[in-house]
């Protein structure tokens, strides 16, 4: 594993002739309710960026820290950017690497709204048309995560509930707070924009306080199983 960022301009080159796995990690900066960080998204792609780097000799590109939020925008803190604004840059990003000769590039966004998720799968879409050579994955580790839900969660645990508040706790203790109140987070699927503050009183999904960071670390495992099954079937390594 190596941080493409602390690479010298030739190291790169030289790295880039293996045809290694290259992992863009993008985050958000969003209201996690009191208890937990508003990076707390890109603290786990990163960390999971890292960790799965670690197990397939890939390369960590520095995170894209910011995402589409709106859904939380009307919480201090949350930085909202459009689906354009997300897809033009992350796009751009994607083909460079590939001009530099990135053939296999796994986006890996700890933050999973569905708007989000489409703006970066946008941004691989034309990324790949103009480089033919270049494969790109799009995913969430929330893909996987939630898998986790109705074993080691309720079905309905969510934004900062039970399993995100598990994993930061074994990622980053130092930044969840003792005091962690649960939300219910209603109103429409079907009605765009950022929820009322009756249909959503604080920016959490689910009940945060039973959380450990044995539950985070048993999760993260997971994870990266999966991650790390789903990379070899794509490229079959």
């Amino acid at each position: 594993m190596a941080e493409l960022g602390d690479l010298d301009s030739r190291e790169f080159e030289r790295r880039l002739r293996d045809r290694p796995l290259v992992i863009l990690p993008v985050g958000a900066l969003e209201a996690h309710g009191p208890h937990l960080p508003l990076a707390a998204d890109q603290i786990q792609a990163e960390t999971t960026a890292r960790a799965l780097a670690e197990r397939l000799g890939a390369l960590v590109a520095p995170a894209v820290p910011y995402g589409v939020c709106f859904g939380a925008r009307r919480f201090p803190g949350t930085i909202d950017v459009s689906l354009s604004t997300l897809s033009l840059y992350v796009g751009e990003i994607l083909t460079e690497l590939a001009r530099h000769g990135a053939t296999r590039i796994l986006v890996l966004s700890g933050h999973a709204a569905r708007e989000h998720m489409g703006a970066l799968r946008d941004a691989a879409d034309r990324a790949m048309r103009s480089m033919p050579a270049a494969r790109i994955a799009v995913l969430s580790d929330y893909d996987f995560v939630y898998e986790r839900r109705g074993k080691d969660a309720p079905e309905s645990d969510g934004h900062a509930g039970l399993l995100e508040t598990s994993r930061i706790l074994a990622m980053r203790p130092d930044l969840v707070a003792k005091v962690r109140p649960s939300g219910e987070r209603r109103g429409s699927p079907f009605v765009p924009g950022a929820p009322t503050l009756e249909e959503w009183p604080e920016s959490v999904a689910g009940d945060p306080g039973p959380a450990t960071a044995e539950l985070g670390a048993s999760v993260q495992s997971y994870v990266l199983d999966r991650l790390e099954t789903t990379v070899r079937t794509l490229w079959n390594d």
